[in-house]
């Protein structure tokens, strides 16, 4: 799949490339294909199914405003690099950032994108003459990543505009929709999904999303929403499906030989190539910055991370990686960078050199969503259903597999049977387990303790405020007004 995502590439670049701020308000095609002449044949129909995954690469949509407003924002990380680089990172750290900032007007344009790919897709794809199941796999793949799209932009901004179908010219101006609204979207959108989608794919198709990735990204939405019973019911069809399993060694999980590995259920795959031709500069920017020079040394683990973790939690080794410390692959030390402060690298986002020796896009896949969390989601949602035995079993699979063939004194199983009590241990667990893997913000957030988290270590967090990321003004502007701004910006 990593070789014919992007066959497609160019040619459907003048369908629906570069988009101005928001592409459900693309304007007509320059180039001599247009959607007319295009979906005739079922591999046009794989090709534009293509597209939509092709935006999970992107800079706009998985790079760097997506880590800066995931991690950064976070308790997690710091901005890392040198203190003047992009001071932009620095304003979403200590919360001064305001609707000008362009972190948020960059997910908004690439997000907005992918959707307006994939409602082309889902739109046009059924008037192909080709074999039905993989029509509607194809589609529901389709709806599953417009879902995906919508999910992080409703838990970052709130209302958005909800778009499902490509626009006429007189349609591009479009309001927000109530939050409620686009929750019941995505909800539609993966539940239609996990319908048609297969448990597994081919060799050749692995990386495409799967009935598991729908229904595990449903448990995520559901736990968003607060509701444990639902929580509880797709999380555990994912479990008693029998697909996936957690992959036995943490320490290796993120590096090559984990990828697309037993405990992947929703993973961005990515080749060691050009940004748009199947690479992604999500691993480089968080590079180690100096020597070995692999990166710009963004996302930087936090001193608040590293107390969060039990002594002896091998988890912390795995994921931050030190000055003077051999990488991964052994072929070079960490040395001090004088330019910045502090330094400390994302160890989960680390690569090798580009086969070809030369620094630039990276190849390492993207973890959405693993079984871990899974597991996770299904221990806080049956805790708070009142069924603690079983979410004490799913809790402590994760830590067994941490602890590795350490002895049972390292992270030894948690007994409490207190729900409360209970409830704070999984969100810790939560964090250890997920850290520096843009889910610490969303968990924050769902939890309602964005707020107290950010105070105590004296960030400038304001209530009723800083829970949403402004809508970007260029966004309210070029509306006339149509799109109202979240309060306090």
């Amino acid at each position: 799949m990593k070789h014919r995502f992007f066959r497609m590439f160019f040619a459907l670049s003048l369908l629906w490339g570069a988009a101005a701020c928001t592409d459900f308000l693309e304007k007509e095609p320059l180039g001599l294909i247009t959607e007319d002449a295009y979906f005739k044949t079922p591999e046009h129909a794989v090709e534009a199914v293509n597209a939509v995954y092709n935006m999970l690469r992107r800079w706009e949509v998985h790079v760097f405003s997506y880590i800066g407003m995931t991690d950064i924002i976070s308790d997690d990380a710091d901005k890392g690099s040198t203190p003047t680089d992009a001071s932009f990172l620095l304003e979403l750290e200590n919360f001064s950032f305001n609707a000008t900032n362009i972190a948020p007007l960059g997910v908004w344009q690439g997000y907005y994108r992918g959707i307006h790919r994939a409602n082309v897709a889902i739109e046009r794809i059924p008037q192909i003459e080709m074999n039905a199941a993989l029509r509607d796999r194809l589609v529901g793949e389709a709806k599953f990543l417009r879902g995906y799209f919508y999910f992080n932009l409703v838990r970052w901004f709130g209302d958005v505009p909800l778009i499902t179908r490509p626009l006429p010219p007189d349609e591009f101006k479009q309001p927000r929709a109530p939050k409620e609204q686009v929750y019941a979207q995505i909800i539609k959108d993966l539940e239609e999904a996990a319908a048609v989608l297969p448990a597994t794919h081919s060799a050749a198709d692995r990386g495409r999303v799967t009935r598991g990735s729908a229904n595990g990204m449903l448990a995520k939405v559901y736990l968003t929403l607060g509701d444990f019973q639902r929580t509880e019911q797709y999380a555990l069809t994912v479990i008693n499906s029998g697909t996936y399993a957690l992959f036995p060694n943490y320490e290796r999980l993120f590096q090559k030989e984990g990828e697309m590995s037993s405990e992947s259920v929703f993973e961005v795959v990515t080749t060691a190539d050009q940004q748009g031709l199947g690479g992604s500069q999500f691993n480089e920017v968080q590079g180690v910055r100096g020597v070995p020079n692999l990166g710009w040394g963004f996302n930087r683990p936090s001193d608040d991370l590293i107390r969060a973790y039990e002594p002896g939690d091998p988890r912390r080794e795995a994921t931050i990686l030190y000055v003077g410390e051999v990488l991964p692959d052994g072929t070079a030390i960490v040395e001090d960078n004088p330019e910045t402060i502090n330094e400390r690298y994302n160890q989960k986002a680390w690569v090798p050199r580009r086969p070809d020796g030369r620094n630039g896009a990276g190849g390492g896949n993207i973890r959405i969503l693993r079984y871990a969390d899974v597991l996770l989601m299904a221990a806080e949602a049956l805790n708070e259903n009142g069924k603690t035995q079983e979410a004490l079993t799913y809790l402590n699979q994760v830590r067994t597999r941490a602890r590795g063939t350490r002895p049972a004194t390292v992270l030894p199983n948690v007994t409490v049977t207190d729900r409360a009590q209970l409830r704070q241990r999984i969100w810790q667990e939560r964090r250890v387990e997920l850290a520096m893997e843009q889910q610490r913000w969303f968990d924050l957030l769902r939890q309602g303790r964005a707020g107290a988290v950010m105070k105590a270590l004296g960030k400038n967090f304001q209530e009723g405020k800083h829970e949403l990321f402004p809508i970007p003004q260029n966004e309210v502007d070029l509306s006339g007004g149509l799109i109202t701004q979240n309060p306090n910006y």
